[in-house]
């Protein structure tokens, strides 16, 4: 069984025992946390698309942890007028493990 779900502004498809790195989550490290925003599940013959989303549908997963990712670097140049600055950043995130799809 695989679900299509909205979390952080972006769309992620799982199934259970999938982890996953989405945008930052205020929760903590080994906390539960449940995505009501499912588009679809999938699962064969008993597929159900939402009009937006699912009614009653749900994704369970558990929190991992936080962290941040690669540092990128960016570099602003102006041309002709000596002006230069190199600046830094690392996205947050939160690594999620899926443990339950339900309808």
């Amino acid at each position: 069984m695989k679900a299509i779900i909205v979390t952080g502004g972006k769309q992620y498809t799982v199934s259970e025992g999938d982890v996953i790195f989405v945008e930052k989550l205020g929760v903590e490290a080994e906390e539960n946390v449940k995505f009501d925003e499912v588009l679809a599940v999938l699962d064969g013959e008993n597929t159900k698309i939402g009009t937006p989303v699912v009614e009653g549908a749900c994704v369970e997963a558990k929190v991992v942890k936080n962290g941040k990712g690669k540092k990128i670097h960016v570099l602003r140049y102006k041309a002709k007028k000596g002006e230069k600055k190199k600046i830094g950043h690392r996205q947050p995130y939160t690594k999620v493990e899926i443990t339950k799809i339900a309808l």
